[in-house]
């Protein structure tokens, strides 16, 4: 059966999002995010990257060596994107433990040495009409990549948020208003 070019979707645009820890986010993919998610700003064209990673453990037989089977052994699901704007949400989830300190307008970021810093994250992807959203209910960036500063690009901020299961074994949660989606 040939796919329909209504089932076709590309990101043509977004957003990515942050809040504290346990911030409860939409429970659908048109709603408002809550005030506590902040807009990361700009993303590079290269948009974000979703990535789910399998490690197993072979199980072999003693009668011929054969593998028998694969256990799961361990499994990570990371969203990562580039964040190009220099602002307080980026600089802070860079320089994990960090905190912008502005008084009589002028900044300061005494960057320390990284710690554990979880957060809620979200990402809205939008196709036309058809939206998708991603809530990741407890993430944390995991990677960073370098900074370099250069006359002729845009600073920018890699960032890889790892999303950590809860109880259920829930990673991140997709919301969608296509109607593909439905069959």
């Amino acid at each position: 059966m040939p796919l329909s070019a209504n089932a076709v979707r590309v990101a043509i645009t977004g957003a990515a999002y942050v809040a504290p820890p346990k911030t409860a986010g939409p429970v659908d993919a048109v709603a408002a995010w809550p005030a506590a998610f902040k807009d990361i700003g700009w993303i590079s064209d290269d948009g974000i990257t979703e990535s789910n990673s399998t490690d197993t453990t072979e199980i072999k037989g003693w009668q011929g060596g054969q593998t028998v089977r694969k256990v799961i052994s361990s499994s990570e699901v990371t969203f990562s994107f580039t964040a190009i704007e220099s602002n307080k949400t980026v600089l802070e989830l860079y320089h994990k433990g960090s905190k912008v300190v502005t008084t009589t307008g002028k900044s300061v970021l005494a960057i320390k040495a990284p710690g554990p810093d979880r957060r809620a994250f979200g990402f809205d992807l939008v196709d036309g009409d058809a939206h998708i959203r991603i809530v990741i209910p407890d993430g944390e960036v995991t990677e960073t990549g370098e900074i370099t500063y250069k006359s002729d690009e845009a600073i920018s901020y890699e960032l890889t948020i790892t999303a950590y299961p809860d109880a259920s074994g829930t990673v991140a949660i997709k919301y969608s208003d296509d109607p593909a989606w439905g069959g």
